[in-house]
């Protein structure tokens, strides 16, 4: 079994398509698809279900996935220590972010770090809490900033970069706007909500706050980007709880933000997660070092 067979075979997967895997590995189709039944042969067992539309893993394969991309990253990991040792930063930094993470300018620090790592391959895959977490413990994600994560959830390093309350976002002729007090959890019975699908760090620090509060409530629109939530609440179709710095981008400025009452009000916090130290690779540790600088923050 060959390092690249492993890369064949995690593009296959990834593309679920052995002629897009091809194209963004340059190799030609035969040759990919050479290298992935030599592999089959070596394991005895299929890899993928093929049709003539679709490329699948079988339960082997899901097995083979998980390790194959935890070898490919140490891989990737000791020929980036080599190349640190030698006073070069080469290779790849792949990192997973929230959307709307607070605490750090994604676009700025990458550009900082472009700058000073130009060699440096930066990959960036936007993605919910819960997948940030499985990319970083599986060596798919070197780290990631996320959003509300338990110590029971990461045993590996956890570094804040903010912590803020959430707030009730509603169009300015609700009700809720034209009290313009903080409402108790009861205030908001009967309430039809717009929120985040369930993996989104907001959505994960609304539903523990409600859980927490026994109050109850319908989601009646999930989504998966911010600037969809902002115009389905100021089209009056429902309100939002949101971390606060919601409230101050440009499309909520003609929304009303109303605090909640009471000392469990929910609280969003936004972190970095880092694999355990010894397993970090020296792109992430460099990244680091400019995440802790104020101007990024």
């Amino acid at each position: 079994m060959e390092l690249r067979q492993l890369e064949h075979f995690v593009a296959v997967a990834e593309e679920q398509h052995f002629t897009r895997a091809a194209e963004r590995l340059a190799v030609s189709q035969s040759g990919l698809s050479a290298s992935v039944r030599a592999l089959e042969h070596e394991l005895k067992t299929p890899l993928f279900s093929r049709t003539t539309r679709t490329v699948r893993l079988t339960e082997a394969g899901a097995a083979l996935l998980v390790e194959a991309e935890r070898t490919l990253a140490g891989a990737r990991a000791a020929r980036d220590a080599v190349d640190a040792v030698r006073g070069l930063l080469r290779g790849r930094l792949t990192l997973g972010v929230e959307q709307c993470v607070a605490g750090v300018s994604t676009a700025r620090l990458l550009a900082a770090f472009h700058r000073e790592h130009p060699h440096m391959e930066i990959r960036l895959r936007q993605e919910g809490t819960s997948s940030l977490l499985e990319g970083v413990a599986g060596g798919r994600l070197d780290l990631a900033f996320a959003a509300t994560v338990s110590p029971p959830e990461w045993r590996g390093e956890l570094v804040p970069l903010a912590r803020e309350p959430m707030v009730v976002l509603c169009a300015p002729g609700h009700r809720l706007a034209r009290e313009g007090t903080p409402v108790a959890w009861s205030g908001l019975q009967g309430e039809s909500f717009i929120d985040f699908h369930p993996d989104w760090g907001p959505r994960r620090a609304a539903d523990e706050a409600f859980a927490a509060a026994g109050a109850r409530r319908t989601v009646a629109l999930e989504v998966n980007d911010v600037h969809s939530l902002l115009e389905l609440v100021h089209e009056g179709l429902g309100i939002a709880v949101v971390p606060h710095h919601f409230s101050r981008k440009p499309e909520a400025r003609d929304l009303v933000a109303v605090d909640l009452d009471g000392a469990d009000r929910p609280v969003y916090e936004s972190v970095v997660v880092l694999p355990p130290a010894r397993a970090m690779s020296p792109g992430a540790r460099a990244l680091m070092t400019l995440v802790r600088e104020a101007p990024l923050r």
